[in-house]
């Protein structure tokens, strides 16, 4: 797994200026994906009923974190959910483009 640089250099802990804690909002909306993507690995790798149940249950709560965190980035950065709707709209028009070549 990636290291992410430590948010808080030095052994005490600082109040952080709200760019940087958009940053470390946006690192731990990496982590929560980057778990999710283990535990699904770790669920697809296994034949063992329970650990497969467990590890499915895992992601999914770490898919309700990621989703507190992009809640609480939308309120952190003025401009993020304007610019989310931008990369929705240009999906959709590659959805449409792509239906239209059908």
């Amino acid at each position: 797994m990636p290291e992410f640089l430590n948010p808080f250099p030095g052994l005490v802990p600082r109040k952080m200026a709200k760019s940087e804690l958009i940053r470390a909002i946006r690192l731990n909306l990496a982590a929560e994906e980057e778990a999710v993507h283990a535990y699904m690995a770790h669920a697809e790798a296994t034949d063992d009923p329970l650990a497969k149940q467990v590890l499915i249950d895992i992601a999914d709560e770490e898919r309700v974190h990621a989703g507190e965190f992009l809640e609480l980035l939308r309120r952190l950065a003025p401009d993020e959910e304007k610019l989310l709707q931008k990369g929705k709209a240009e999906v959709e028009e590659m959805a449409r483009e792509q239906k239209r070549k059908k």
